[in-house]
């Protein structure tokens, strides 16, 4: 008598499945962030050396031309610089995950949602690792951070893993049938940083049009609720509220694809 274990043909997202494997969660991301880093020479520093290195350009290109920020220019590009990290290491490391996980994958069976989300486990670490970079130039600038606006810290962190995971997953199943998604992901994440407010305020446009169809970046609202923490500013909420429901609106279809194809995994990766 032969058992074939698959996918249901009917959708679901399988939340109780994932939960009853959710030690797989700490496995994967632990063993990712052990792998990323293992017999490097500096270690953890890697993950503070983009965004400082990133932050060190964008001051010295845009800092003549971008006066309205309300802190010191270098503070600014890096407080959206390593939320911004957070994105793109997610989407990276998901939209290659199953590609590099295909060993796995062929042997044993658990909830492969459980890979791209892992991977974005993993770019959270990393900003764990900027954040006494973020308070060392705080003191250096003298900015007092404003304590009332606190309580948006968490919830944009926990917004950016939701924009990461949707187009996550959605590149992860492409990238199992068609590898040139390995080429596509670099050029995206550059591309979408220059319309992802990290570098400039919203405020920078004028036209009340054009800021809505930034907020369309499911990352406008991460970036600009996590700054307000520095700044001060309260976040504009009609905008955040574009912005959230396009990473609403990405997980949707990035959960839908990744398990309409899952039951090709085995055989194409």
């Amino acid at each position: 008598m032969e058992y074939e274990i698959k996918p249901s043909e009917r959708f679901k997202l399988g939340l109780r499945e994932i939960w009853q494997y959710r030690e797989l969660f700490y496995f994967f991301t632990w063993r990712d962030i052990r792998v990323k880093y293992k017999q490097t020479l500096l270690g953890f520093v890697w993950a503070l050396l983009q965004p400082v290195a990133f932050m060190i350009v964008f001051t010295l290109v845009f800092r003549r031309n971008i006066n309205d920020t309300g802190i010191p220019y270098p503070l600014f590009a890096f407080s959206g610089l390593i939320i911004w990290n957070i994105f793109t290491g997610g989407i990276t490391g998901a939209g290659n995950s199953m590609v590099t996980n295909a060993h796995i994958i062929k042997k044993i069976y658990f909830p492969r949602l459980i890979i791209p989300v892992s991977s974005v486990l993993v770019a959270l670490f990393d900003f764990l690792m900027t954040i006494p970079v973020l308070i060392a130039l705080l003191v250096w600038y003298k900015v007092q951070p404003d304590w009332s606006h606190i309580w948006m810290v968490i919830p944009a962190i926990f917004l950016t893993i939701l924009a990461a995971t949707g187009p996550g997953c959605f590149l992860a199943a492409l990238n199992v049938k068609y590898r040139d998604f390995r080429y596509v992901i670099p050029f995206l994440v550059q591309l979408l940083l220059f319309v992802t407010p990290v570098i400039y305020p919203m405020s920078y446009f004028n036209n009340i049009w054009l800021q809505k169809i930034l907020a369309m970046n499911p990352m406008a609202a991460p970036v600009n609720m996590f700054r307000s923490f520095i700044t001060g500013e309260s976040v504009d909420v009609q905008l955040c509220m574009i912005s959230i429901i396009s990473a609403l609106v990405w997980m949707i279809i990035g959960l839908f694809v990744f398990r309409k194809t899952e039951k090709y995994f085995a055989d194409l990766a």
